[in-house]
């Protein structure tokens, strides 16, 4: 029963926190980017171009546009990003209707620029926290889930190659030139880095290396107190020709100051150098994800073996 309650209000939470973010996303555009005549990438983008050009609202195309993604999201995540996805893009169309109802909540602003980064800003925070809970807001949304379901291709980056062709549809709108193409791609980037952040700035690792003649001593602390993984490479002084070891510390960027305070007070003398991983995968860290193809491969000897 216990468990069942607790299954529940994790649903729950899960609807709440996309509710959330699918207001902040659908405000994003309603508030500040629409009213203010710019226009950005995803299917939203799409969309919002297609309304300066043709007049037609977001709120028709957008839900109209999301289904043929959203079958192939469906098939491929699985039933409960279908439900989810299928809540968010209902929930997103109604308000892309209804919060333009409310003029107050516009914000008319003659910095262009400002506009662009609020949006972007506003726009990953909005998709971030509906990523985060299993969801999408649909659109390219369910072409990043689905691409890094098999390969280790951040959500960034497959907005930026998508985007890039959609922004470019600007110079054919009439009234739309350069400028607003700028624009859009100003925002383009900074919601590119700003989901990329939501998402995996949390999980962020660094790669440490430590020069000391203690090594042994914290080496031995750092695995016994904080519980991290210590590798010794051989190494040599050039200068004092003298052998030594360098230590390889893995962390997440939240321990990297624990880790560093922990060190010098072992060694205040210790030469500490910290570089950012792009990504770590194994135990404690994330998951190595393979093609589709090599993945069928897979299950086709373990049926066999």
């Amino acid at each position: 029963m216990t468990m069942k309650k607790s299954n529940v209000l994790n649903v729950l939470w899960d609807y709440f926190l996309m509710t959330v973010g699918s207001v902040i996303f659908c405000m994003a555009w309603t508030s500040f980017v629409i009213p203010n005549g710019l226009a950005s990438g995803g299917l939203t983008g799409f969309c919002t171009i297609i309304q300066y050009g043709t007049g037609i609202p977001v709120g028709i195309t957008y839900p109209i546009l999301n289904v043929l993604l959203l079958i192939m999201g469906f098939f491929i995540l699985g039933k409960g990003f279908g439900m989810k996805t299928i809540y968010v893009i209902v929930l997103t169309s109604v308000l892309f209707d209804v919060l333009p109802m409310f003029p107050q909540l516009e914000v008319m602003m003659d910095e262009k620029l400002l506009v662009a980064l609020v949006g972007a800003a506003l726009e990953s925070v909005g998709i971030g926290l509906v990523l985060l809970r299993g969801g999408s807001t649909g659109g390219t949304d369910i072409i990043a889930m689905m691409i890094n379901k098999y390969w280790p291709v951040s959500p960034g980056r497959v907005y930026l190659i998508t985007d890039l062709v959609i922004i470019s549809s600007l110079l054919f709108v009439p009234g739309k030139g350069l400028v607003d193409m700028i624009y859009a791609y100003v925002m383009m980037f900074g919601f590119s880095f700003g989901v990329d952040y939501v998402l995996l700035g949390n999980k962020s690792s660094v790669q440490i290396l430590v020069f000391s003649s203690k090594y042994e001593e914290i080496a031995n602390h750092i695995i016994h107190n904080l519980d991290r993984g210590v590798t010794a490479l051989q190494s040599v002084g050039w200068y004092s020709q003298k052998e030594s070891k360098v230590l390889l510390i893995v962390a997440r960027k939240q321990q990297l100051n624990g880790v560093i305070n922990e060190i010098k007070n072992i060694d205040r003398n210790a030469f500490i150098s910290v570089s950012t991983a792009m990504s770590v995968f194994g135990e404690g860290f994330e998951e190595v994800k393979t093609g589709l193809k090599l993945k069928k491969n897979n299950k086709e000897q373990i049926t066999e073996g």
